[in-house]
């Protein structure tokens, strides 16, 4: 079953370029491009996409807000390109409700690769700004999503799950960690999300760090 994406980016060289990549794939297929925000949550609402790939600076809606309406209204996935390596940005996309954030220079092989994670439900961040963003989101909250009590709510395994999740580790990573199955690391990590009410991997990542599971810098 192909993976159905919406390509909006207000450049048209750029929004046609990163079409004709993910289009080029035998499993994803571009079902439309939107040159703004506001085109790209109407497309999204038209064609129902996995995926929204978005820019962050475009007219009339900006990327981080046409992501918050998507995320918030829609069971499209939405994972932000930019040429900006910019905290901001990437702070806006994922409390916008974003699955991934990629810089432009990503090789179009890592692009690609993140359609897929993001759309096997799993979440993704450009390299370079991965550590920066824990660190940085850990000092700036006031508010952390989940109590260190809240984590009562896991079993040892969970617990476990989560910790390793916060040093930013693969299922694949965490199923060689643990000496278990892949399937087995998934299905703990969506009881993770479930008990404690989160969106997706990257806030469970943010979760371990707050509720003092994993400390800065471990």
């Amino acid at each position: 079953m192909s993976i159905r994406v919406v390509v909006a980016d207000d450049q048209e060289l750029a929004r046609s370029g990163i079409a004709m990549i993910l289009d080029a794939q035998p499993d994803i297929t571009v079902v439309a491009e939107a040159e703004d925000g506001a085109a790209a949550i109407e497309a999204v609402r038209r064609h129902e996409p996995d995926i929204a790939l978005v820019d962050v600076r475009m007219p009339n809606v900006d990327g981080i807000e046409a992501t918050k309406i998507i995320c918030a209204t829609t069971a499209t996935k939405a994972l932000v390109l930019t040429t900006f390596d910019n905290d901001d940005y990437v702070y806006g996309a994922l409390h916008a409700g974003a699955s991934g954030f990629l810089l432009k220079d990503t090789r179009r092989d890592d692009l690609v690769h993140a359609v897929r994670v993001v759309c096997a439900g799993e979440s993704l961040l450009a390299p370079t700004v991965t550590r920066r963003l824990i660190d940085d989101v850990v000092r700036r909250n006031a508010r952390p999503p989940v109590s260190p009590r809240g984590l009562e709510a896991l079993t040892g395994r969970e617990r476990e799950i989560l910790a390793l999740l916060g040093r930013g580790m693969s299922n694949a990573e965490i199923a060689a960690e643990l000496v278990v199955s892949e399937h087995t690391v998934k299905s703990h990590v969506s009881n993770v999300l479930a008990k404690l009410g989160l969106r997706d991997r990257i806030q469970a990542v943010i979760c371990a760090y707050e509720s003092g599971l994993v400390q800065p810098g471990s």
